[in-house]
């Protein structure tokens, strides 16, 4: 665990940044200690560099904490975004280096203002923004969400996680059994109620990520025991509509 100071240091988020992503509920410590010290695990470190990456692509805090907590949030989507984002600015910054280089050897004659052209890199965020705010699923989660009290986004997470804890006492048997796709269709029928219609391709991108390692992984069989999450993908595969 670490204190909101460590996180700060490591991290070079402000602890002012800190305190107030807890407030608005974008980031909550892991824990709090006996003197009232926040506590971060490494979850909670994977969710801040999320947080930082979507805070790259110009979003919103209070958008980012809505991708973040929908249900069809996609880690690795975004992780792949992050990744092309950070190459663009290496090409930026290389040939700023090069003109820099240029400069010196050649004088103010090699002056170009090309490797200033910050174009491609804005029309990649804005891309990649919009690839998250125009999906007919996250506007149908804004939507359903609009009026819903923090405490009722956390009830129905919590339902979330039983219905995807469930999948534990289903796991010894075969994924296609019948147990297992009315467990699959009850998870099918809850997302659609309270997030957004969950057609079968949204419902197998799920079942991807939730087998998929990271904090969906470690969150399912946290609370269902270990194989729950990698069992319920299975069981979602084999899901007939």
């Amino acid at each position: 665990m670490m204190t909101v100071r460590e996180v700060s240091e490591k991290t070079g988020v402000s602890v002012r940044a800190l305190h107030h992503y807890d407030k608005i509920g974008l980031l909550k410590p892991a824990a709090v200690s006996e003197s009232g010290y926040r506590l971060y695990d490494l979850a909670s470190l994977e969710r801040l560099q999320l947080i930082l990456l979507f805070r790259e692509l110009q979003f919103p805090l209070k958008d980012i904490r809505g991708i973040l907590d929908s249900p069809a949030f996609d880690r690795n989507r975004a992780l792949d975004q992050q990744i092309e984002l950070l190459r663009l600015r290496r090409e930026h910054l290389d040939n700023l280096i090069v003109l820099a280089q240029g400069i010196r050897a050649f004088g103010v004659n090699h002056l170009t203002f090309e490797p200033f052209d910050m174009t491609k890199i804005d029309q990649y965020v804005a891309e990649a923004r919009d690839s998250w705010g125009d999906t007919p699923a996250y506007k149908e989660y804004e939507e359903k969400r609009r009026d819903r009290s923090r405490a009722e986004e956390l009830q129905l997470g919590e339902g979330l996680m039983d219905i995807l804890a469930g999948f534990q006492t289903l796991k010894d048997g075969p994924a296609d059994a019948p147990a297992a796709r009315a467990q699959v269709e009850k998870l099918r029928r809850y997302i659609t109620e309270h997030f957004y219609t969950c057609t079968p391709e949204i419902l197998r991108s799920l079942g991807v990520m939730y087998a998929g390692g990271g904090s969906f992984t470690e969150n399912i069989d946290a609370r269902g025991g270990a194989g729950t999450a990698e069992f319920a993908a299975r069981a979602i595969e084999a899901y007939e509509f």
